[in-house]
Order: C-alpha cells, then structure tokens, then sequence
C-alpha cells in the first residue's frame, strides 16, 4: 500500500471515530478508588499486623532485623499513600476470583486469602512483599492472554508467601549486617589507605552475589509450588507460557503497520520527516547520559531463564487444556487505567506510542483520542514549563523500535510553534462532541494549562478547582487536585 493511500485509510478512520461513540460503557474507576482513599482503613491494619518477630538473641541483630522489617512496612503503606495501587471494581474482582479459587483448594498451605493489590505499573510483573500480601501490576493484566497465564503469575507470587522468602531474604540480610565477618571486612576498608572503593564494593557485591544464587533457588521452588497450587485448583498449566514471558519487555520493539506520517496527517499534526532525524541543534544538541536508562523495566522476565523454565516444567503441562480467554473489557478497561497513569506520570511518549500500536490495530474508541489530545496537551505544556526533554522520557534507540526511536525525535525536535498547533488542532476535532461531561470538562481544564495565556498558577488552580467541583468522582481528579493545591 503506498503511503498515499494509507493516509487516506487512516484518516478515513478517523472520520469513522470523530462520528462514533465513547466505547467504555461503565466509567473507569472513580478517584475514590485509589489507594490513598480506598486502602485507608487497610493501611493502618496492615502496619499494626507486620509486627517483626523476636528472631535474635543479639540485640544490634534483632534491631538490624527490626529496621529491615520496619523498611519493607514503610514502603507498602508509602506505595498505598502514593496511589500506586488502585480498586476498580470489575478489575480486581476478576484478578480476586482468580486468588479465591487458588486459596479454597489450597486451605492447608492457605489458610487466608492474600490481601490483593492492584499495582497500576505497566511492567509485566506481580510480586509478593511477604505478609500474605500480593500485588498484580496493571501490565500483567494486559499483557496477558488467558485467565490461566495470569494464574500461573499469581500463583508464582502466593508460592514466595507461603515459602516466606521474603522474611527468610531480611532474616539472611539482618544476620550478615550483624555479623563479625561483616564488621571486620567494613572495618578493613576504613582503615585501608588505598582503593576504599574498591574494597567496599567487594563487601557489598559478597551478600548480594550469594543473595542472587538464593533467589534463583527460590524461583524454581516458587515454580514448583505454584504449578502444585494450580493443578489441586483445577487450573490449567501450560508450561509455554515461560517462553512468552521472553517477549515481555518487547511492547516498544513492535514496529507500526502505519507510518508515524499517516497518523500525524489523520489528526490534522504538523508534520515534518526532518523532526524525526536527529539534529545539531534543539534539545537534542545537549550531552545527555543515557546510562541510567537502558535496564529493562522489572518483569517476570527478569527472573530465571524462561527457556530454563520451560525445560524443567514442560512435563507438567496440562494436556488438552480449557483455556479461558481474559474478557476483553477487562483488558480494555485495564489498558486504560494503565495508559491514564503513565499519562498523569508524564510519561509521554510510551503512553503516546501504546495508543498508537491500539489504533495500528483498528481500534475506534475515541477514548484513545482523548488521551492521544492530552498527551500533546501535557508535552506542550511541559515545553512551557521547560521540561519537554524529561516529559518525553528519551530512551537509547537500542531497547526501542525504529519507529519508537522516531517518534521520540520528533517529540524532541518539533518546534514549539508547531507543538501548540499540534495542541489548537487537537482541540477542535470532531471527536470531541461524542465525549461524556468529564472527559470535555478536562479538556477545559487542560486548556487553561497549556495554551491559555494566563500562565499563572491563580489562574491554574482556579480551573482545577472548577474541575474538581464539577467532577468530584472522576480519576481526572489526580491531575487537577496537583494544581487545585498549589
């Protein structure tokens, strides 16, 4: 298809989506339901329950332990407090039912239900912070295509619970902070005229080497248990779903099937081939260091070999499985809560390029069109604010696709008079006149912050507050009240 005609595809579509109708029939979840509000009451009983046990004699050990302990607590309830988790309904009583069915088979190993947390992360990821709490990261849930991959995940992370590896990992760190090894290796260091850092980084890469060995011992035996738990829950195993773990960290090497110039055009963007090349000047001229951003975000994948874990579970497998597909409003709901945070987080461009890769596919919920008009919103104003090259979250193209790496230039690159073009067209498409009350009482909101001209925080508190009178239940709250405060 020439490039011509894929324009005039996508715009058609666009035309289609401008005309249709807002898809999410029930809302998303309200701003009660995030953690801070929602967890309140569970917030307080969880830090009275995580009582650290008497487990030394030595009193500097028991309160090495005790600080330890005291840590973990501290970033649970901080994480609560910060809204990192949130409650929608429909979501988390499906991840729920699946955690009540593993827990009614498995009584004798447990004997409660885990307190279940929704993370709103993006990262393919679940984990257990010991406790008998779990937490489910939103990306798990998208990425997911069957109610027993998800599962499988779930039950991984009740198996570190049960096996108390997280109690057992700070019992082993308090022992070695405490221990005489430790005091001397540390004391030799300080006394050392030469290489100190050198030295200490031995002392430190000594408990976090042999701490690694162990923590890919309690994988396998997670694995173990959780293939055990699934099988007594009459929960499919299928151990292939190792493999696919291996392609967790490839959501932004997926190529677009539409050029990036096809959908600019779709939605009335400037657009310049030239933005997406890197120049001498503009932002991109600046030295910046690349080095603390090309870690993979934490997955599943980050565990064990996958294909390691195929092998040794691969004759485990359920044969003839039932496998249920995960409903596809609880993906799409999930999608979006996801999508909305790493917006409300500005982080512009993967939240932008998601909602690309959605619409590559024929995706027609104007909702995308909403937020894809946010996210220009919030990378002009952040280019007000001074701050464009930080909203966009530049990343090295080596852990990105061709197209990611375009896309993040031209984000970079796009002069401000064609960002605030970008943003007044973004305004008036037709899309607009589908959209239910509080996603247009937002788009007033976001006016005034990124194209009004009072620039004033007055006058930026005083549209928030106008939001947040009008909308006191919405998830758009989270962004309004950051400026009702000021």
């Amino acid at each position: 298809m020439s490039v011509s005609k894929m324009h005039l595809s996508l715009c058609a579509a666009i035309v289609l989506v401008a005309t249709g109708a807002f898809a999410q029939s029930n809302s998303l979840y309200s701003y009660q339901d995030l953690s801070h509000f929602y967890y309140s009451k569970q917030r307080d009983s969880l830090k009275k329950a995580w009582v650290c046990p008497n487990s030394f004699k030595d009193k500097a050990a028991q309160k090495k332990y005790k600080d330890i302990w005291d840590v973990r607590t501290d970033g649970i309830v901080d994480a609560i407090n910060n809204d990192d988790y949130v409650h929608d309904n429909e979501v988390y009583n499906y991840i729920d039912g699946i955690v009540r069915q593993i827990t009614d088979a498995n009584r004798q190993l447990v004997p409660q239900k885990p307190f279940l947390l929704i993370d709103r992360s993006p990262s393919v990821n679940a984990y257990a912070t010991g406790g008998n709490v779990l937490a489910v990261n939103l990306g798990i849930i998208t990425y997911a295509t069957t109610r027993e991959e998800l599962a499988l995940a779930i039950a991984h992370e009740m198996s570190h619970n049960i096996l108390h590896h997280v109690e057992n990992a700070m019992y082993e760190k308090a022992e070695w902070l405490s221990s005489d090894e430790y005091r001397q290796s540390l004391n030799a260091v300080i006394d050392s005229k030469y290489e100190r850092l050198s030295r200490l980084k031995k002392v430190v890469e000594g408990y976090t080497f042999s701490r690694s060995r162990h923590q890919r011992y309690h994988e396998s035996e997670a694995d173990s248990l959780a293939i055990i738990l699934l099988k007594k829950s009459g929960i499919a195993f299928q151990a292939n779903y190792f493999l696919r773990l291996d392609s967790s960290d490839l959501e932004y090497r997926q190529p677009l099937k539409h050029s990036l110039s096809a959908f600019f055009t779709a939605y009335h963007l400037p657009y310049e081939e030239a933005w997406t090349q890197k120049r001498t000047h503009g932002l991109s001229s600046r030295a910046y260091s690349f080095s603390d951003t090309t870690t993979l975000a934490d997955s599943l994948k980050t565990h064990p070999d996958c294909v390691d874990r195929y092998k040794k579970t691969n004759s485990l497998t359920t044969l003839n499985p039932h496998l249920t597909p995960i409903p596809a409003s609880i993906q799409d709901k999930a999608n979006k809560m996801l999508l909305w945070n790493m917006y409300s987080s500005m982080s512009l461009t993967p939240c932008l390029y998601r909602i690309l890769l959605i619409k590559d596919k024929g995706n027609t919920d104007i909702w995308y069109d909403f937020m894809l008009s946010n996210i220009f919103a919030g990378l002009y104003y952040a280019d007000r604010m001074l701050n464009r090259f930080n909203a966009i979250g530049i990343v090295p193209k080596e852990v990105i696709s061709k197209d990611y790496y375009g896309l993040q230039t031209l984000l970079e690159q796009m002069p401000r008079d064609n960002l605030k073009q970008a943003c007044q067209n973004l305004q008036n498409e037709g899309f607009w006149k589908n959209m239910p009350s509080a996603e247009k009482d937002l788009k007033s909101f976001v006016f005034t912050l990124a194209l009004d001209p009072d620039d004033s925080d007055k006058n930026k508190a005083r549209a928030a507050h106008l939001f947040t009178t009008g909308n006191g239940n919405s998830m758009y709250n989270e962004l309004a009240q950051n400026f009702e405060k000021k």
